[in-house]
């Protein structure tokens, strides 16, 4: 039997011309660190997580043993079964990562043998969320990073911000002079936009990598 008809209203359009978050886009690839009480977590059906440490919050309350994941950009992931070694990066920080606290903690995974590198030596996990993992906010845990803030401007800013990392280099790996672009996210829309310096008008399927 065929559903009946329902009304469907047309959206609402948010303005284009509101504050936009600008970070620079760094090119690795997409990784999150998800945290849950185990208290919380279904009898059956969820993957065992890859570390188990108590999470003690910003004043000092003590929430009980909370499990620890990795996530690819597409499934969980675990040191045997890994994405460049992310997973396995995440359970040898294990014990410093809880203090992220609860919920799902997405960024980049780069460096040294992903996409292009940065000269590094190293691998680094850079997270998303700038609102909250700033100085003056909260701190992140020491051994992770926060993907560059240039600021919060108005799109009409963007191809300037987007020339001045093309001439001055990368500011997550300052020297690095072949940056990726930036990454916008704007306030109205609620969503992210990337833009790329070199490429930036060619679908993705046709070139080298990029995230």
């Amino acid at each position: 039997m065929s559903e009946p008809i329902e009304f469907e209203a047309f959206p609402k359009i948010p303005r284009y011309r509101r504050e936009v978050a600008l970070t620079e886009k760094i090119d690795g690839t997409n990784a999150a660190i998800r945290i849950r009480a185990m208290a919380d977590l279904p009898e059956s059906g969820s993957p065992l997580p890859i570390a188990v440490f108590p999470y003690i919050d910003q004043h000092g309350n003590d929430l009980g043993h909370h499990g620890i994941w990795a996530q690819s950009r597409s499934q969980f992931i675990t040191p045997q079964k890994d994405n460049y070694g992310f997973a396995g990066w995440v359970q040898r920080h294990a014990e410093e990562l809880v203090k992220l606290g609860p919920g799902i903690h997405f960024g980049e995974w780069w460096g040294s043998g992903i996409q292009r590198g940065y000269e590094l030596r190293e691998k680094r996990f850079s997270l998303f969320n700038v609102a909250r993992w700033q100085p003056d906010r909260q701190t992140p845990p020491a051994c992770c990073h926060v993907v560059p803030l240039i600021g919060y401007l108005m799109p009409a800013d963007i191809n300037i911000e987007l020339e001045k990392l093309r001439r001055s280099g990368s500011l997550a790996a300052p020297g690095y002079m072949k940056p990726e672009g930036i990454i916008v996210w704007h306030s109205q829309s609620k969503q992210y936009y990337k833009v790329l310096i070199e490429n930036d008008d060619i679908p993705k399927s046709q070139v080298g990598h990029g995230g």
